[in-house]
């Protein structure tokens, strides 16, 4: 915990690296885009409910490195847009224009749908039934899709149904069709990889884009704490018959902790996060990585944007 405080005065907020190329700024990555490429700097910001709140010690460098990770573990299941890892920040990627949708797999009901279940609403936005006995945290019997809407930082994402999304033209059917196979067969794959290190594997998101020809490829970033929810796997199903919370390995305790103690659910002023929240964040990321990895992040304290800084110019990105 103390190498992670000692690494507060770092965090990557912002990265300003001008001479990458054009920028775009997500609510975790800068993405510089110049020719047929874009190098995306992973930052240590810290978004919940579309907000960005705050920033978390070594977080970009832990969840690029779960990224290339896993990109490449699924390198077979579908095709990804890296070209290289010049920092553990950063992945250069090749171009293409990201499809408008966030494709959500969940294998369990909880969170945000578990809510909408209470309220009556179910999973109608998807266009999906869902049982009305269904208990917290139960397993659907085979996972389920529930996409959304891709919206501009500060908007909420959407629900929405594979019939809408056609008929908006965000996609087509074929288009659709081939989303399915590839973020099922993803989360099939996060899931068994996830039960061997003793995790369960419970929701997730996957996001793609399609280049000049019409193919689609995975983009953005796979099973990492920021896009996937995680539970302890060891007693998993006696807390579920019991009613009780699962223990979690992701940053829906952030969630919790925002509305329990700031009363804060997405609207109104930025919740103050004290360090010692970020402290306790980024050693949630570490226990991540290290569990999902099998391997212990090695860490160095020190400035976050000089050592990209100097890892860029060594491959010839900045001169």
């Amino acid at each position: 915990m103390d190498l992670l405080r000692a690494q507060l005065p770092y965090t990557l907020r912002e990265a300003d690296f001008p001479h990458l190329g054009s920028l775009y700024r997500g609510k975790v990555r800068d993405n510089f885009s110049s020719g047929d490429r874009i190098v995306m700097v992973t930052t240590d910001r810290l978004s919940a409910f579309d907000r960005v709140l705050t920033t978390v010690p070594f977080k970009g460098e832990l969840l690029n490195r779960l990224t290339v990770f896993w990109f490449d573990k699924t390198k077979d299941l579908a095709p990804n847009h890296i070209l290289d890892v010049p920092d553990p920040s950063v992945l250069v990627v090749r171009k293409l224009r990201p499809l408008a949708l966030e494709m959500v797999v969940r294998g369990y009901l909880t969170g945000s749908l578990w809510r909408d279940h209470q309220a009556g609403r179910g999973a109608k936005a998807y266009g999906v039934e869902l049982d009305p006995a269904m208990r917290k945290d139960e397993k659907f019997a085979t996972p389920i899709l529930t996409p959304s809407t891709k919206e501009a930082v500060g908007k909420h994402d959407e629900p929405i149904s594979p019939r809408e999304l056609i008929a908006r033209g965000v996609v087509t059917q074929k288009q659709w069709d081939e989303l399915s196979r590839y973020a099922l067969a993803l989360f099939a794959a996060g899931q068994e990889w996830a039960r061997k290190q003793g995790l369960i594997l419970v929701d997730t998101k996957y996001e793609f884009g399609v280049d000049g020809a019409g193919k689609i490829w995975l983009i953005d970033e796979i099973h990492t704490p920021d896009s996937s929810r995680y539970w302890i796997a060891e007693g998993s199903d006696e807390r579920f018959r019991r009613g009780e919370d699962q223990r979690m390995l992701d940053k829906e305790f952030f969630r919790q902790w925002l509305i329990n103690e700031r009363g804060y659910k997405g609207d109104g002023p930025l919740p103050d996060v004290p360090d010692d929240v970020r402290a306790q964040l980024a050693s949630r990321y570490v226990e991540l990585v290290e569990k999902l990895t099998g391997e212990q992040p090695r860490l160095e304290v020190g400035d976050t944007r000089k050592r990209i800084e100097s890892a860029l110019r060594a491959k010839k990105y900045l001169k």
